[in-house]
């Protein structure tokens, strides 16, 4: 696999041939609800690089959503796999138990946050960790309603999709929803400044007064299970709220009995420059949630937390048949040991650091860049209407196209639809970096 050329090459127009062909396959054959972001079907990928089947080599700003952080393939997590898919691949935890799933609990106690006994509990998406950290916050507090945040994402099942706030198009036509859930307003400091002012843009505090005020009046204390949000909102448009925001919270759910849940799903595993988000303001969670990049694309996710929280269930009460399937237990491991011995994270720290640098140039070149925000490797524009803060969706989506289209993968995110995310993976080398930012640099200068 190293012998994938790190390097952009386009072989034939986006899309070639072969893609074309299973275009029109997948229209024949998968449900239209289905989408694709990028209208090229991948052959191999490794490191910065995914070639797809007619040989063009894209430049890798995605990740598969921030899933492949240390890189697709990642030799560690190859051999690991390789290994357990000989020894088996399934005899379901909760049937006949295996050591993987045992050794990763231990990993993930070990990295969050916070000291003290700590238990775990793995799972296989996101989404079915959210639910689970959900039921645990219920059944420890007697307790069932729930909030969660103005622009926040935290799945596509019944109950995620009740937490997450965009409808369209993750919620439009699919309700009714599970009840008691509840919505608070976030801090987003590039717009709070638009309609509250400098001070509740900056003052993190005050911002989380405000989302409080809402849970009493709206909610109560005394009916309140847990607050879970994302330390950094990812489909709402990488919004890192207000230093002080985060802290606040988490003292209010301590003072009232409440869960405060960390939704690291998107964030986790050396993503923002730390192992977890939540570290950037010192905050220890009750109940961290963590998928995507824990195994390096092998479907696993988690919730962590002290062991007075986490036993609270009874016996049968957490589990699935799937959980902690021991392929995506090897890779796990693996994938940490990539990250630890690697020194990943640091790594996302310099990715940071160039990103920056080369964004707010541009930034400060183009009125059309209305904020530039995120930590580590998990970076955002948000795109604005010239001279306003009026949220562009066109201009994101030409200029996401025609990255495509020039060999850059690229998402988009906002509840406006007029943010550009990246997510590079961890083991990306500067060079295919700052090229892959000076081709939008300069297909932003064309449109």
């Amino acid at each position: 696999m190293s012998a994938l050329e790190q390097s952009r090459h386009l072989a034939t127009a986006i899309p070639g041939p072969r893609s074309q062909d299973l275009i029109t396959r997948k229209k024949a054959a998968v449900a239209s609800g289905v989408g694709n972001t990028m209208p090229v079907y991948a052959a191999r990928a490794f490191g910065g690089i995914v070639e797809d089947v007619d040989g063009n080599r894209l430049i890798d700003l995605g990740s598969g959503i921030a899933v492949t952080t240390v890189g697709n393939a990642s030799p560690r997590v190859v051999d690991a796999v390789r290994e357990q898919v000989a020894n088996f691949t399934h005899t379901c935890f909760m049937v006949t138990p295996y050591e993987g799933y045992v050794a990763v609990a231990e990993a993930l106690n070990r990295l969050t946050p916070g000291d003290g006994d700590k238990r775990s509990a793995l799972f296989n998406s996101g989404s079915e960790a959210v639910e689970n950290a959900i039921k645990i916050a219920r059944v420890y507090t007697g307790k069932q309603a729930v909030v969660s945040f103005d622009h926040a994402y935290h799945g596509r099942t019944n109950l995620t999709m009740a937490l997450t706030a965009k409808s369209m198009p993750y919620k439009h036509g699919f309700g009714p929803f599970a009840p008691e859930i509840y919505r608070a307003p976030l801090s987003y400091p590039f717009r709070d400044a638009e309609f509250g002012g400098k001070e509740l843009a900056t003052d993190g505090e005050l911002a989380a007064r405000r989302a409080i005020t809402m849970m009493d009046k709206q909610v109560g204390a005394e009916n309140l299970a847990a607050v879970i949000i994302e330390p950094i909102q990812g489909e709402g448009g990488f919004i890192v709220p207000a230093e002080g925001f985060l802290p606040t919270l988490l003292q209010w759910c301590r003072d009232n009995d409440v869960v405060f849940i960390a939704d690291e799903v998107q964030t986790g595993f050396a993503r923002t420059g730390r192992m977890f988000a939540c570290e950037h303001e010192g905050i220890v969670p009750d109940l961290i949630v963590t998928a995507k990049g824990i195994a390096d694309g092998m479907p696993l996710s988690a919730v962590t937390g002290p062991a007075s929280i986490m036993d609270a269930p009874h016996v049968g009460g957490l589990g699935g048949t799937y959980g902690g399937n021991p392929v995506a237990c090897a890779a796990a491991l693996a994938t940490i040991a990539t990250i630890e011995d690697g020194g990943l994270v640091d790594r996302a720290a310099h990715i940071e650091s160039l990103m920056k640098d080369k964004l707010g140039r541009m930034q400060a070149e183009d009125d059309r860049i209305g904020d530039v925000r995120g930590r580590g490797a998990m970076i955002a524009v948000e795109l604005v209407k010239p001279g306003t803060l009026e949220p562009d969706a066109e201009l994101t989506k030409k200029l996401s196209t025609a990255a495509h289209q020039a060999g850059v993968i690229v998402l988009t995110c906002g509840t406006f639809g007029n943010v550009l995310r990246f997510l590079p993976p961890l083991t990306i080398s500067d060079e295919l970096l700052l090229e892959a930012l000076d081709v939008l640099e300069l297909i932003l200068r064309d449109l």
